[in-house]
């Protein structure tokens, strides 16, 4: 080894010294990489989930790679020859490289504590929304609603979000304090129509599908306001009056159980077309145009587009 040093040496002009430091560099570096292969290997197989077998390579990959550099550092550089000073050096490249999965760790605890989300609850975190369906050390694992599918219903996919996240991103729970949710659906009739009508027969059919649940969501919000600011004045349903370019829109506001929206949403709909249907004094609005035409005679006529 030494002659191949001293011959290395002649070739290059590097001193002895120097290629004895550089072969021991590049040994402790196909040491670390050669540890790290098979230390994944080993960990990882038995580890269920991308996410969590991903977060482990990474964290061998650190604590590795970052150990050699402080070996090497070690005998390139006398300053730091002292043990504490090395373990000191370690210590804060060791909190530096499990940052995230100590922050999921701390944020399971959090979870398992405080239950700001359970296995059943249906919540929205950064934007994404879904059932909970499993909770871990490292992250918690979401069946996703909405996206491309409409009126919170399942889109298939399995979404894996990482535990620390419900420190850094804002987290709304369908399920916790109050277990109902507001629905409000816009019908808009013609100008033409006989708005007054319409409202009356609107808030009898809310109340034929949302009624019953006014009693239960009385105790639901009784028992919340224990532990949340939460104040209602009316639980029933109601319909409010606006208008719109195309006509008046009258907005059915009702409560539901969450996963109930698009259900309720739509036996509301196909009462409300059968009250189209059955009223020929109110018809649904719809985009248009009004064109006015004068003759000769200044006689003025209207058309609709």
């Amino acid at each position: 080894m030494k002659a191949l040093i001293e011959q290395f040496d002649d070739v290059t002009g590097i001193s002895y010294d120097t290629g004895t430091k550089l072969l021991i560099s590049l040994a402790i570096f196909l040491i670390a990489w050669l540890s790290g292969r098979i230390l994944t290997k080993l960990i990882t197989g038995r580890i269920e989930g991308h996410h969590a077998s991903y977060k482990i390579r990474k964290v061998i990959t650190y604590i590795l790679y970052f150990f050699a550099i402080l070996m090497i550092a070690r005998i390139w550089f006398q300053g730091i020859e002292s043990v504490t000073t090395l373990l000191g050096i370690f210590s804060a490249g060791l909190a530096i490289a499990l940052k995230d999965p100590i922050s999921d760790i701390a944020a399971w605890l959090f979870i398992v504590v405080k239950r700001p989300l359970e296995v059943g609850d249906r919540i929205e975190i950064n934007s994404i929304s879904g059932d909970v369906i499993d909770i871990r050390v490292f992250q918690f694992t979401l069946l996703e609603i909405n996206n491309w599918a409409g009126a919170d219903q399942s889109t298939g996919r399995i979404v894996h979000i990482p535990n620390s996240m419900v420190f850094t991103k804002s987290l709304a729970n369908y399920n916790k304090g109050f277990k109902y949710i507001w629905n409000e659906i816009r019908v808009t009739i013609t100008f033409e129509s006989d708005w007054r009508k319409a409202k009356g027969i609107l808030e009898k059919i809310a109340k034929d599908h949302t009624m019953h649940l006014t009693e239960e969501a009385g105790k639901s919000v009784k028992e919340a306001s224990r532990k949340f600011m939460i104040f209602y004045n009316h639980l029933t349903p109601i319909v409010y009056t606006d208008v719109s370019d195309s006509g008046v829109s009258l907005t059915i506001r009702h409560l539901c159980k969450p996963r109930n929206r698009r259900d309720v949403s739509e036996k509301i709909w196909e009462d409300v077309l059968d009250m189209v249907n059955a009223n020929p004094d109110i018809d649904l609005a719809y985009p248009t145009q009004r064109l006015y035409r004068a003759d000769e005679n200044k006689n003025i006529t209207e058309k609709f587009v």
